[in-house]
């Protein structure tokens, strides 16, 4: 590569040399595991069984049910269709950050009842979900916004690095 070629194009050059295989199925897992709590969650509220409360209005259905579309969406395109580098500037400018700010204001709120989280399913699957409790699920909430928050500020410091490190590299190779 030469010097006047741009971070995004040296950026797709790699992106274009392919996810390894093992990287790829467990982000198509990821899409389908995100889809199916979609399933889970739109059965909830079709059949009014109470996990969402009266304070689950059109913003917090919004942050919800986006939240799932942003990690539907960054897994699909690099685990589905290939595309790490669109998976990547996603994930970077705004798929992280929507994750954040999702998981803090449905925190604040919590238009939630956990009692009833394992409504949907079968009577003898119950109790696979019978155990998790308002206080358990505010503290992976808390988790989760924690380790996003780190994304948020690692991710783009991350991309970069990643970038200038390609560069060096192809500058090395390319004096040799």
């Amino acid at each position: 590569m030469t010097n006047d070629q741009t971070w995004f194009s040296r950026a797709k050059a790699d992106a274009d040399k392919g996810i390894p295989t093992d990287e790829r199925l467990s982000s198509a897992a990821i899409a389908v595991f995100s889809i199916v709590m979609v399933v889970f969650f739109v059965s909830h509220q079709t059949q009014s069984t109470g996990f969402f409360t009266a304070e689950f209005g059109a913003l917090e259905q919004f942050l919800f049910y986006g939240y799932w579309v942003v990690w539907i969406t960054t897994a699909s395109l690099e685990g589905i269709l290939g595309l790490r580098l669109l998976s990547r500037l996603f994930d970077v400018f705004g798929g992280i950050e929507f994750l954040f700010i999702s998981t803090v204001v449905l925190l604040i709120i919590f238009p939630f009842d956990f009692q009833y989280l394992a409504d949907v399913l079968p009577e003898s699957l119950r109790f696979l979900l019978a155990w998790v409790s308002d206080d358990i699920a505010r503290i992976v909430m808390v988790l989760g916004a924690i380790g996003l928050l780190f994304a948020t500020v690692y991710s783009p410091i991350a991309y970069k690095l990643v970038d200038l490190k390609r560069f060096n590299r192809n500058e090395i190779s390319n004096q040799s």
